[in-house]
C-alpha cells in the first residue's frame, strides 16, 4: 500500500484518488475549498459522474479514502503527491499555472523524506521542470524528491471506467527509483497487462496534447466534410460510414454536428497553439481545426434563421446544456454560445437538461426559463435546438411536441434524428452535412 496526497478534487483529482484507493492504496484528497470537503466528508459528490459515487463511498467505508484541508500533513505523510488543480485558459489562449506552481511550493516545504511529485494537471511541454525548480528552491536541504509527468485521458460520462481500463498509462520520469514507484501505484493496471508508457518528461507532457489535438482535428475534419456534403448533395452518415471501414482511419470521432467542448480539447488545443506560437509556429492544420469547431455554433444558428428569420421575440428552446451527454460539465459547451447569441438577438429562451441545470443557474446569470421537462420547456416555442445526445432526447414524442409547440423548427446539431422521419411528423427540419444542394 502506497500513501498518496492527492491536491485537487475536480474531475481529474476526485475520480483518481477515488479510483487509486480502489486499486487498495491510501489516499487523501486534498482541496482548499473547504464546503467542497466537508460535503465529501458527508458523501455528497460535487460532481456528475456514472459510478463515482459508490467508488467513493465504498472507499471511505474501508478507510482507504480520506478528505481534508490540511495540505501540509496529507503531504508530510506521503509517499507520492498527486498535483490536479485546476489549469484554466489565460487570456492570450495560454494556460494559467499558477494553481500548479503553488501546489508545487506548499508541498515542497512539507517534504522530509523521498517523495514522488506527480504533475497530473495537463499542463504545457516545460511545466515538470519548473516544478521541480520550484521544489529545489523550497525543500529542506535533506528532502530528496524526483518529478513524474502522468498525463490523464478521462472522458467526462466514463471517466471511473477510463482510469480502471485506460489503453495505457503514460509515465514521463528520469529516475528509475521514480518509475518504480509509479509501477507500484499503478500495480493493479499494470498486472493486467495495461501498457505501462515511460518517456522523457516532455514527451509525456507532449503525450496529452498530441492526441487530444489529433481527436480535434478529426472532429474539425468531419464537420469540414459534412460542409461540403451539404453543397454537393451527399449524407455525411454514408459517408463517415464508407470512411470508417479504413483500418487507417477508423469509426471513432467522425459523428459531424456542432463540435466538441468541455474543459480538454478546446483548452488543450488552444494551449498547444500558444506553445507552437512561443516557438514562432502558427500550426496551421491544429489552429485550422479549432477555428472550424469554433465556428459550428454560429452555422447552428444560421440553420436555425433560415427558417426563423429575425429570433427577436420569437421563443427558442433547448434540449441540452452539458457539453455532453452524462455530465453537468458547461465548460466550453456550445449552449453557452448559443443561449447567449440568442438573448443577445432579442430572443426569448427556454432551455431543459436532465443534469446540467443547477450547474447552469449556478454559473450562467442569464434571462432564460427552465423546463420541468422537454414537453414543458417546448410549450410555445417557435423552435427546437437539440444541443446535447441525451438518450432521453433519442425518443421523443414529437406528436406532443407538435401540439404545444407554436412552430415546428427543429434544428438537430447531433444528427440524431433523419429528415424523413421528422418531415413525417410534420416539423421543418435542420441537422449537418445532409442537405441537399
Amino acid at each position: 500500500m502506497i500513501k498518496i496526497c492527492m491536491i485537487g478534487t475536480g474531475y481529474v483529482g476526485l475520480v483518481s484518488g477515488a479510483c487509486l484507493a480502489d486499486f487498495g492504496h491510501h489516499v487523501v484528497c486534498v482541496d482548499i475549498d473547504a464546503e467542497r470537503i466537508a460535503k465529501l466528508e458527508q458523501g455528497e459528490i460535487p460532481i456528475y459522474e456514472p459510478g463515482l459515487k459508490d467508488v467513493v463511498a465504498n472507499n471511505v467505508r474501508a478507510e482507504r479514502l480520506h478528505f481534508t484541508t490540511d495540505l501540509a500533513t496529507a503531504a508530510k505523510d506521503a509517499d507520492v503527491v498527486f498535483i490536479a488543480v485546476g489549469t484554466p485558459s489565460s487570456a492570450d489562449g495560454g494556460t494559467d499555472l499558477k494553481y500548479v506552481f503553488e501546489a508545487a511550493k506548499q508541498v515542497a516545504q512539507e517534504l522530509s523524506k523521498y517523495t514522488v511529485i506527480v504533475q497530473k494537471s495537463t499542463a504545457p511541454v516545460g511545466t515538470a521542470r519548473k516544478i521541480a525548480a520550484i521544489i529545489n528552491e523550497n525543500k529542506p536541504k535533506e528532502a530528496e524528491f524526483d518529478v513524474v509527468s502522468n498525463p490523464e485521458f478521462l472522458r467526462e460520462g466514463s471517466a471511473v471506467g477510463d482510469f480502471r481500463q485506460p489503453d495505457r498509462v503514460v509515465i514521463g520520469c528520469e529516475s528509475t527509483r521514480a518509475a518504480d514507484c509509479m509501477r507500484a501505484v499503478y500495480r493493479a493496471l499494470y498486472e493486467r497487462d495495461t501498457p505501462i508508457v515511460l518517456t522523457s518528461l516532455e514527451s509525456a507532457e507532449m503525450i496529452k496534447y498530441a492526441a487530444n489535438s489529433f481527436l480535434a482535428v478529426k472532429i474539425s475534419f468531419i464537420n469540414e466534410i459534412a460542409h461540403i456534403c451539404e453543397l454537393v448533395g451527399a449524407n455525411i452518415d454514408e459517408v463517415a460510414h464508407g470512411m470508417g471501414f479504413d483500418k487507417r482511419i477508423g469509426n471513432k470521432f467522425l459523428h459531424a454536428g456542432i463540435g466538441d467542448g468541455g474543459s480538454c480539447l478546446p483548452k488543450d488545443v488552444s494551449s498547444l497553439i500558444h506553445v507552437a506560437g512561443s516557438k514562432g509556429y502558427e500550426a496551421p492544420l491544429v489552429s485550422a481545426a479549432h477555428r472550424i469547431n469554433y465556428n459550428l455554433v454560429d452555422r447552428a444558428l444560421e440553420k436555425l434563421t433560415k427558417h426563423t428569420g429575425n429570433v427577436k421575440g420569437k421563443t427558442i428552446g433547448l434540449l441540452g446544456l452539458a457539453f455532453k451527454p452524462n455530465t453537468d460539465d458547461l465548460r466550453e459547451a456550445p449552449a453557452l454560445r448559443i443561449v447567449h447569441e440568442l438573448l443577445r438577438q432579442g430572443a426569448r429562451v427556454k432551455v431543459f437538461d436532465p443534469v446540467a441545470m443547477d450547474n447552469f443557474k449556478k454559473t450562467v446569470k442569464a434571462p432564460v426559463e427552465y423546463g420541468r421537462n422537454v414537453y414543458e420547456m417546448a410549450a410555445d416555442c417557435d423552435a427546437l435546438i437539440l444541443v446535447t445526445e441525451w438518450n432521453e432526447f433519442r425518443e421523443l414524442d414529437f406528436n406532443r411536441l407538435k401540439h404545444t409547440m407554436k412552430g415546428n423548427i427543429f434544428i438537430d446539431c447531433r444528427n440524431v434524428y433523419t429528415p424523413d422521419r421528422l418531415a413525417a411528423k410534420g416539423f421543418t427540419y435542420e441537422s449537418f452535412g445532409r442537405g441537399k444542394p
